[in-house]
């Protein structure tokens, strides 16, 4: 089954985040299919998809983790 979740870069204490859709038996940093966006929880501001690619992985049957959503929501993003 594919997901749309986060995967954590950075470094300690400074957090980054890559929207990616990968296999959910995959890890949370491990193999991914696709990067569609990113999102930076220190700057609350910087959230950004792309969002033909999140719909077109939407349609393949991508289930949307609640993190992505809870952060669309805040960003006023439609999902």
């Amino acid at each position: 089954m594919l997901k749309i979740r986060l995967a954590r870069y950075g470094r300690r204490k400074k957090p980054f985040y890559r929207v990616i859709v990968a296999d959910s038996r995959s890890s949370r940093d491990g193999k991914f299919i696709e990067n569609i966006g990113f999102y930076d929880p220190i700057n609350k501001d910087h959230f950004s998809i792309n969002q033909e690619k999140f719909g077109y992985w939407e349609k393949r049957g991508a289930q949307i983790n609640k993190s992505i959503r809870k952060i669309m929501k805040l960003s006023n993003k439609n999902i």
